[in-house]
Protein backbone atom coordinates (compact mmCIF):
# COMPACT_ATOMS: atom_id res chain seq x y z
CA UNK A 1 0.00 0.00 0.00
CA UNK A 2 1.40 3.66 -0.64
CA UNK A 3 2.80 5.38 2.04
CA UNK A 4 1.89 8.68 0.52
CA UNK A 5 -0.01 10.28 -1.82
CA UNK A 6 0.35 13.59 -4.21
CA UNK A 7 -1.94 15.71 -3.89
CA UNK A 8 -2.50 19.92 -5.19
CA UNK A 9 -2.79 21.97 -2.60
CA UNK A 10 -4.35 25.76 -2.70
CA UNK A 11 -1.72 28.06 -2.93
CA UNK A 12 -3.06 31.74 -3.30
CA UNK A 13 -5.96 32.31 -3.21
CA UNK A 14 -7.76 34.31 -6.50
CA UNK A 15 -10.03 37.13 -6.53
CA UNK A 16 -10.07 37.30 -10.46
CA UNK A 17 -9.41 34.17 -12.78
CA UNK A 18 -7.04 31.66 -10.66
CA UNK A 19 -2.78 31.29 -11.85
CA UNK A 20 -1.71 28.24 -13.02
CA UNK A 21 2.11 28.11 -13.83
CA UNK A 22 4.86 27.49 -11.18
CA UNK A 23 5.25 31.17 -9.57
CA UNK A 24 4.38 32.28 -6.23
CA UNK A 25 1.70 33.12 -7.40
CA UNK A 26 0.36 30.24 -8.88
CA UNK A 27 -3.50 29.14 -7.34
CA UNK A 28 -1.95 25.47 -6.76
CA UNK A 29 0.57 23.68 -5.85
CA UNK A 30 1.66 20.18 -6.59
CA UNK A 31 3.19 18.50 -3.31
CA UNK A 32 3.16 15.14 -1.25
CA UNK A 33 1.95 14.36 1.77
CA UNK A 34 2.15 11.05 3.88
CA UNK A 35 -0.90 8.37 4.12
CA UNK A 36 -2.05 6.86 7.55
CA UNK A 37 -2.96 3.32 7.13
CA UNK A 38 -6.65 2.94 7.71
CA UNK A 39 -8.52 2.40 10.93
CA UNK A 40 -11.02 -0.35 11.86
CA UNK A 41 -13.67 2.36 10.39
CA UNK A 42 -11.69 3.60 7.34
CA UNK A 43 -10.97 2.75 3.60
CA UNK A 44 -7.72 3.97 1.69
CA UNK A 45 -9.54 5.24 -1.78
CA UNK A 46 -7.73 5.60 -5.39
CA UNK A 47 -9.23 8.00 -7.24
CA UNK A 48 -10.30 7.36 -10.83
CA UNK A 49 -12.55 10.19 -11.74
CA UNK A 50 -12.42 13.80 -10.22
CA UNK A 51 -15.88 16.04 -10.13
CA UNK A 52 -15.23 19.64 -11.68
CA UNK A 53 -18.14 21.95 -10.41
CA UNK A 54 -18.23 25.69 -10.64
CA UNK A 55 -19.16 25.78 -6.69
CA UNK A 56 -15.14 24.73 -6.21
CA UNK A 57 -14.43 28.24 -7.27
CA UNK A 58 -16.26 30.00 -4.65
CA UNK A 59 -14.46 27.59 -1.82
CA UNK A 60 -11.00 29.06 -2.96
CA UNK A 61 -12.15 33.05 -3.31
CA UNK A 62 -9.69 35.54 -1.84
CA UNK A 63 -12.90 38.21 -0.84
CA UNK A 64 -15.40 35.79 0.64
CA UNK A 65 -16.69 36.39 4.48
CA UNK A 66 -16.10 33.09 5.81
CA UNK A 67 -19.47 33.58 7.84
CA UNK A 68 -21.36 33.57 4.67
CA UNK A 69 -20.08 30.66 3.41
CA UNK A 70 -22.77 27.23 3.38
CA UNK A 71 -18.90 25.30 3.94
CA UNK A 72 -15.70 26.36 5.11
CA UNK A 73 -13.25 28.18 2.57
CA UNK A 74 -10.56 26.10 1.50
CA UNK A 75 -7.51 27.60 3.75
CA UNK A 76 -4.24 28.09 1.86
CA UNK A 77 -1.84 24.89 2.67
CA UNK A 78 -5.14 22.92 2.05
CA UNK A 79 -5.73 20.04 -0.09
CA UNK A 80 -8.26 21.42 -2.89
CA UNK A 81 -11.74 20.24 -2.32
CA UNK A 82 -13.81 17.80 -4.53
CA UNK A 83 -15.58 14.74 -4.90
CA UNK A 84 -14.86 11.64 -6.36
CA UNK A 85 -15.38 7.77 -7.90
CA UNK A 86 -12.37 6.20 -6.33
CA UNK A 87 -11.68 2.32 -5.90
CA UNK A 88 -11.27 0.97 -2.20
CA UNK A 89 -7.56 -0.37 -2.21
CA UNK A 90 -7.59 -1.32 1.52
CA UNK A 91 -10.48 -1.75 3.95
CA UNK A 92 -9.90 -1.58 7.42
CA UNK A 93 -13.38 -3.58 7.63
CA UNK A 94 -13.07 -5.73 4.37
CA UNK A 95 -16.82 -7.31 5.30
CA UNK A 96 -18.04 -3.81 5.20
CA UNK A 97 -16.07 -2.54 2.45
CA UNK A 98 -14.11 -5.21 0.57
CA UNK A 99 -11.22 -3.97 -1.64
CA UNK A 100 -12.61 -3.35 -5.43
CA UNK A 101 -15.46 -1.81 -4.17
CA UNK A 102 -16.49 1.61 -6.51
CA UNK A 103 -17.60 4.39 -4.07
CA UNK A 104 -18.63 7.97 -4.19
CA UNK A 105 -16.56 10.12 -1.75
CA UNK A 106 -15.09 13.32 -1.46
CA UNK A 107 -11.54 12.96 -2.02
CA UNK A 108 -9.65 16.36 -2.89
CA UNK A 109 -7.82 16.52 -5.44
CA UNK A 110 -5.88 13.76 -4.01
CA UNK A 111 -4.33 10.35 -5.81
CA UNK A 112 -4.98 8.57 -2.45
CA UNK A 113 -7.22 8.96 0.79
CA UNK A 114 -8.53 7.76 3.66
CA UNK A 115 -12.13 8.45 4.57
CA UNK A 116 -14.28 6.63 6.46
CA UNK A 117 -16.12 3.92 5.43
CA UNK A 118 -19.51 5.90 6.43
CA UNK A 119 -18.45 8.59 4.56
CA UNK A 120 -18.18 6.15 1.09
CA UNK A 121 -21.82 5.93 -1.33
CA UNK A 122 -21.10 2.61 -2.79
CA UNK A 123 -21.53 2.63 -6.93
CA UNK A 124 -23.18 -0.16 -8.51
CA UNK A 125 -22.16 0.39 -11.90
CA UNK A 126 -25.17 0.10 -14.81
CA UNK A 127 -24.39 -1.80 -18.07
CA UNK A 128 -23.45 0.06 -21.09
CA UNK A 129 -23.46 3.14 -18.51
CA UNK A 130 -19.94 5.41 -18.23
CA UNK A 131 -19.27 5.50 -14.47
CA UNK A 132 -18.77 9.34 -15.06
CA UNK A 133 -22.64 10.03 -15.13
CA UNK A 134 -22.34 8.94 -11.06
CA UNK A 135 -20.79 12.03 -10.79
CA UNK A 136 -22.92 13.80 -13.33
CA UNK A 137 -26.66 13.10 -14.36
CA UNK A 138 -26.81 9.93 -11.23
CA UNK A 139 -25.24 12.06 -8.84
CA UNK A 140 -24.83 15.40 -7.17
CA UNK A 141 -25.61 17.59 -10.10
CA UNK A 142 -28.57 14.97 -11.07
CA UNK A 143 -30.07 15.85 -7.46
CA UNK A 144 -29.27 19.28 -7.32
CA UNK A 145 -31.50 19.61 -11.01
CA UNK A 146 -33.96 17.50 -9.57
CA UNK A 147 -34.23 19.91 -5.72
CA UNK A 148 -33.85 23.22 -8.01
CA UNK A 149 -37.19 22.60 -10.34
CA UNK A 150 -38.87 20.54 -8.43
CA UNK A 151 -38.89 21.74 -4.75
CA UNK A 152 -37.79 25.30 -4.40
CA UNK A 153 -39.01 26.40 -8.04
CA UNK A 154 -41.86 23.81 -7.99
CA UNK A 155 -42.42 23.64 -11.71
CA UNK A 156 -45.92 22.37 -12.67
CA UNK A 157 -47.07 20.84 -16.02
CA UNK A 158 -48.56 24.28 -16.48
CA UNK A 159 -45.30 26.54 -16.59
CA UNK A 160 -43.35 27.98 -18.96
CA UNK A 161 -39.63 27.44 -17.85
CA UNK A 162 -35.94 29.25 -18.85
CA UNK A 163 -32.91 27.57 -18.14
CA UNK A 164 -29.89 29.20 -18.18
CA UNK A 165 -26.91 27.41 -18.80
CA UNK A 166 -28.92 24.81 -20.35
CA UNK A 167 -25.99 22.67 -21.69
CA UNK A 168 -23.84 22.60 -18.90
CA UNK A 169 -23.74 19.66 -16.54
CA UNK A 170 -27.21 20.86 -14.29
CA UNK A 171 -28.83 22.83 -16.66
CA UNK A 172 -29.01 20.05 -19.28
CA UNK A 173 -30.72 17.90 -16.42
CA UNK A 174 -33.34 20.30 -15.49
CA UNK A 175 -34.22 21.02 -19.21
CA UNK A 176 -35.12 17.20 -19.28
CA UNK A 177 -36.62 16.66 -15.93
CA UNK A 178 -39.05 19.70 -16.68
CA UNK A 179 -40.13 18.93 -19.69
CA UNK A 180 -39.85 15.15 -19.78
CA UNK A 181 -40.32 14.23 -15.98
CA UNK A 182 -42.87 17.19 -14.64
CA UNK A 183 -44.13 17.86 -18.39
CA UNK A 184 -43.90 21.69 -18.22
CA UNK A 185 -45.87 23.18 -21.43
CA UNK A 186 -42.50 25.19 -22.77
CA UNK A 187 -38.89 24.66 -21.44
CA UNK A 188 -36.65 27.40 -23.13
CA UNK A 189 -32.78 26.70 -22.78
CA UNK A 190 -30.25 29.18 -22.83
CA UNK A 191 -26.69 28.33 -23.75
CA UNK A 192 -23.73 29.66 -25.64
CA UNK A 193 -23.23 28.39 -29.23
CA UNK A 194 -25.47 27.40 -31.80
CA UNK A 195 -24.51 23.63 -31.84
CA UNK A 196 -25.03 23.97 -28.16
CA UNK A 197 -28.38 25.38 -28.43
CA UNK A 198 -29.37 22.58 -31.01
CA UNK A 199 -27.86 20.03 -28.45
CA UNK A 200 -30.42 21.31 -26.01
CA UNK A 201 -33.16 21.29 -28.45
CA UNK A 202 -32.75 17.54 -29.23
CA UNK A 203 -32.30 16.26 -25.48
CA UNK A 204 -35.89 18.04 -24.64
CA UNK A 205 -36.24 21.82 -24.71
CA UNK A 206 -38.77 23.58 -27.24
CA UNK A 207 -35.99 26.47 -27.79
CA UNK A 208 -32.68 27.41 -27.02
CA UNK A 209 -31.22 30.63 -27.97
CA UNK A 210 -27.81 31.74 -28.01
CA UNK A 211 -27.01 34.36 -25.37
CA UNK A 212 -23.40 35.71 -27.39
CA UNK A 213 -25.82 36.32 -30.45
CA UNK A 214 -25.88 40.10 -31.37
CA UNK A 215 -29.91 39.61 -31.22
CA UNK A 216 -29.94 37.93 -27.91
CA UNK A 217 -31.77 40.15 -26.09
CA UNK A 218 -34.39 40.62 -28.84
CA UNK A 219 -34.31 36.50 -29.27
CA UNK A 220 -35.16 36.40 -25.61
CA UNK A 221 -37.87 38.59 -25.94
CA UNK A 222 -39.09 36.82 -28.70
CA UNK A 223 -38.82 33.32 -26.91
CA UNK A 224 -40.71 34.57 -23.73
CA UNK A 225 -43.57 36.11 -25.65
CA UNK A 226 -46.07 36.30 -22.97
CA UNK A 227 -43.84 35.75 -20.00
CA UNK A 228 -42.25 33.12 -17.96
CA UNK A 229 -43.78 31.48 -14.70
CA UNK A 230 -40.43 29.90 -13.42
CA UNK A 231 -36.46 30.55 -14.11
CA UNK A 232 -33.76 28.41 -13.22
CA UNK A 233 -30.78 30.37 -13.05
CA UNK A 234 -27.11 28.94 -13.41
CA UNK A 235 -25.69 32.07 -14.07
CA UNK A 236 -26.84 35.23 -12.47
CA UNK A 237 -25.08 38.42 -13.64
CA UNK A 238 -26.86 39.91 -17.27
CA UNK A 239 -29.40 37.05 -18.01
CA UNK A 240 -30.55 37.38 -14.35
CA UNK A 241 -31.17 40.85 -14.96
CA UNK A 242 -32.42 40.71 -18.27
CA UNK A 243 -34.66 37.95 -16.66
CA UNK A 244 -36.36 39.63 -14.49
CA UNK A 245 -38.32 41.81 -17.05
CA UNK A 246 -39.39 38.27 -18.55
CA UNK A 247 -41.42 36.78 -15.57
CA UNK A 248 -44.65 36.56 -15.14
CA UNK A 249 -46.04 38.04 -12.10
CA UNK A 250 -45.35 35.96 -8.86
CA UNK A 251 -42.80 34.04 -11.18
CA UNK A 252 -40.36 31.91 -9.34
CA UNK A 253 -36.27 32.08 -9.97
CA UNK A 254 -34.52 29.16 -8.55
CA UNK A 255 -30.76 30.66 -7.41
CA UNK A 256 -28.32 27.60 -8.22
CA UNK A 257 -25.20 29.62 -9.05
CA UNK A 258 -23.55 32.46 -10.18
CA UNK A 259 -20.88 31.39 -12.36
CA UNK A 260 -20.45 34.94 -14.62
CA UNK A 261 -19.06 36.58 -11.52
CA UNK A 262 -17.13 33.81 -9.76
CA UNK A 263 -13.89 34.73 -11.42
CA UNK A 264 -14.72 38.33 -11.29
CA UNK A 265 -15.67 38.91 -7.88
CA UNK A 266 -13.30 42.54 -7.35
CA UNK A 267 -16.01 44.04 -10.16
CA UNK A 268 -18.71 41.95 -10.18
CA UNK A 269 -22.06 42.10 -12.73
CA UNK A 270 -24.74 43.86 -10.72
CA UNK A 271 -28.34 44.20 -11.56
CA UNK A 272 -30.35 46.89 -12.76
CA UNK A 273 -33.65 45.32 -13.31
CA UNK A 274 -34.12 44.70 -9.82
CA UNK A 275 -37.29 46.80 -9.49
CA UNK A 276 -38.97 44.13 -11.51
CA UNK A 277 -38.66 42.22 -8.36
CA UNK A 278 -41.05 44.63 -6.42
CA UNK A 279 -43.35 45.62 -9.01
CA UNK A 280 -44.29 42.15 -10.07
CA UNK A 281 -43.72 40.23 -6.88
CA UNK A 282 -41.23 37.72 -8.21
CA UNK A 283 -40.40 35.08 -5.80
CA UNK A 284 -36.44 34.32 -5.47
CA UNK A 285 -34.88 31.12 -3.72
CA UNK A 286 -31.60 30.48 -3.31
CA UNK A 287 -30.69 26.62 -2.67
CA UNK A 288 -27.47 24.53 -2.29
CA UNK A 289 -27.81 21.14 -2.53
CA UNK A 290 -26.48 19.66 0.63
CA UNK A 291 -29.86 20.79 1.98
CA UNK A 292 -31.36 18.21 0.03
CA UNK A 293 -29.08 15.46 0.64
CA UNK A 294 -30.87 13.25 2.83
CA UNK A 295 -33.21 12.27 -0.41
CA UNK A 296 -30.39 11.52 -2.61
CA UNK A 297 -31.17 7.83 -2.91
CA UNK A 298 -34.70 8.60 -3.81
CA UNK A 299 -33.63 10.98 -6.55
CA UNK A 300 -31.70 8.93 -7.79
CA UNK A 301 -33.63 5.77 -8.02
CA UNK A 302 -36.49 8.36 -10.11
CA UNK A 303 -33.70 9.57 -12.39
CA UNK A 304 -32.49 5.92 -13.04
CA UNK A 305 -36.26 4.52 -13.57
CA UNK A 306 -36.96 7.73 -15.80
CA UNK A 307 -33.69 6.59 -17.68
CA UNK A 308 -34.32 3.01 -18.00
CA UNK A 309 -37.99 3.82 -19.32
CA UNK A 310 -36.11 5.86 -21.94
CA UNK A 311 -37.35 9.25 -20.59
CA UNK A 312 -34.27 10.68 -19.96
CA UNK A 313 -30.81 10.66 -22.11
CA UNK A 314 -27.86 9.94 -20.38
CA UNK A 315 -25.38 8.78 -22.94
CA UNK A 316 -21.83 9.99 -24.27
CA UNK A 317 -23.80 13.71 -25.05
CA UNK A 318 -24.39 14.53 -21.69
CA UNK A 319 -20.71 14.51 -20.35
CA UNK A 320 -17.40 15.88 -21.44
CA UNK A 321 -14.80 13.42 -20.17
CA UNK A 322 -11.18 14.37 -20.05
CA UNK A 323 -8.35 11.95 -19.73
CA UNK A 324 -5.81 13.48 -17.42
CA UNK A 325 -2.77 12.86 -15.48
CA UNK A 326 -2.51 14.09 -12.22
CA UNK A 327 0.11 16.65 -13.01
CA UNK A 328 -3.10 18.37 -15.08
CA UNK A 329 -5.71 18.44 -12.91
CA UNK A 330 -5.85 22.17 -12.65
CA UNK A 331 -6.19 22.12 -16.43
CA UNK A 332 -9.13 20.23 -16.71
CA UNK A 333 -10.75 21.76 -14.50
CA UNK A 334 -10.02 25.31 -15.75
CA UNK A 335 -12.34 24.29 -18.64
CA UNK A 336 -15.68 24.75 -16.80
CA UNK A 337 -15.09 28.93 -17.17
CA UNK A 338 -14.11 29.06 -21.05
CA UNK A 339 -17.31 26.77 -22.45
CA UNK A 340 -16.00 23.83 -23.65
CA UNK A 341 -17.69 21.63 -22.33
CA UNK A 342 -21.43 19.76 -22.89
CA UNK A 343 -23.14 18.35 -20.01
CA UNK A 344 -21.08 17.34 -16.88
CA UNK A 345 -17.07 18.17 -17.18
CA UNK A 346 -15.39 14.73 -15.47
CA UNK A 347 -11.87 14.28 -15.17
CA UNK A 348 -11.03 10.75 -16.07
CA UNK A 349 -7.40 10.07 -13.92
CA UNK A 350 -4.83 8.11 -16.12
CA UNK A 351 -0.95 6.97 -15.27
Amino acid sequence: MPSETRQWILNNKPSGMPVLDNSENATFKLTTAPLPAPSATEVVLKSLWLSNDPAQRTWISANVDAERMYLPPIPEGAAMGANALSEVIESGNPELMPVGTIVFATTNWCEYSVREIAQCQVITPLPGLSLGHFLGAFGFTGLTAYYGITEVAKATAEDTVVVSGAAGATGSMVVQIAKKIIGCKRVIGIAGTDDKCRWVEKIGADVCINYRSPTFEQDLVKATEGFVEVYYDNVGGNILDLMFKRMARHGRIAVCGTISNYNNLDNPIGLKNFFEVVSNRIHIHGFIVLDYIHKAAEVMGTLVQAWQEGKLVVDDSMETVVETKFEDIPQTWMKLFDGSNTGKLATKLIN
